[in-house]
């Protein structure tokens, strides 16, 4: 399969390092720093867009245009979805798009949910969010704290919306925000956590990423999956959770 990496950076390099050794072409690596064209897109099978959420609408309009299918993993860029979707179907071209490639987030996902709705009704918990991410991550809170904080939210009635707060500043919030509490430190892959605390205990469920690999061969698996199909797809999909 001849892949093309837009955005080469950690992440970029890292699913290289996996498609070459799957036996796969890398035949484009796209960044700021380097001269390659999206213009060159249509030499590839597919692409695998880890760039910038300002770059991430324009990269898989490009894609889309050079009849490429596209797996995306910024995150920032949700906003303009729906036009996106729309063209998607429009033009007969694929997405696969998540907030986290990682197995063990989207199983993570699921136990989230599953805890939500246990605890929906039991209001002497309140519940918060944590989650910790390297220095260079642009977005904050991240695209997989978005996606816990919804799966709390739709169960646990009690809380209307949810609220980024950066780590160390204090937050004022109202009763019915969930809060992130997002951190920016070092190098650290991924760390989320979400938490239920009462006068008389806690639960918190936590998945913690020790390296890039598990987001690489996740989004490297989410291609090889993703060629010959049509349409708009997540990890949910692939995993058929």
């Amino acid at each position: 399969m001849k892949i093309a990496l837009i955005g080469y950076g950690k992440m970029g390099k890292e699913i290289e390092q996996l498609a070459l050794a799957s036996k796969h072409d890398v035949v484009l690596r796209i960044d700021k720093h380097t001269d390659d064209s999206l213009n060159e897109i249509g030499k590839a099978d597919v692409a695998i867009e880890f760039s910038e959420p300002a770059a991430a609408y324009n990269n898989i309009l490009a894609c889309f245009d050079a009849n490429v299918p596209i797996v995306v993993g910024t995150t920032g860029w949700y906003d303009k979805f729906d036009e996106v979707k729309k063209l998607c179907v429009e033009k007969k071209q694929a997405l696969f798009y998540s907030s986290n490639f990682s197995v063990g987030v989207n199983i993570f996902f699921e136990v989230n949910k599953k805890l939500a709705s246990l605890m929906g009704e039991r209001i002497e918990y309140d519940v918060d969010m944590e989650e910790i991410h390297h220095s260079e991550k642009k977005d904050a809170p991240s695209g997989t704290a978005i996606v816990l904080a919804n799966g709390v939210i739709e169960q646990v009635k009690r809380k209307k919306k949810w609220k980024s707060v950066l780590w160390p500043a204090n937050a004022v919030s109202a009763k019915d925000d969930l809060l992130i509490h997002s951190l920016r430190e070092g190098n650290v892959p991924g760390t989320h956590r979400v938490k239920y605390l009462s006068d008389v205990d806690e639960i918190t469920i936590e998945h913690k990423a020790f390296s890039r690999r598990g987001f690489a061969s996740g989004a490297l698996l989410a291609a090889e999956w993703l060629k010959g199909k049509k349409g708009i797809f997540t990890m949910s999909d692939l995993l058929k959770l």
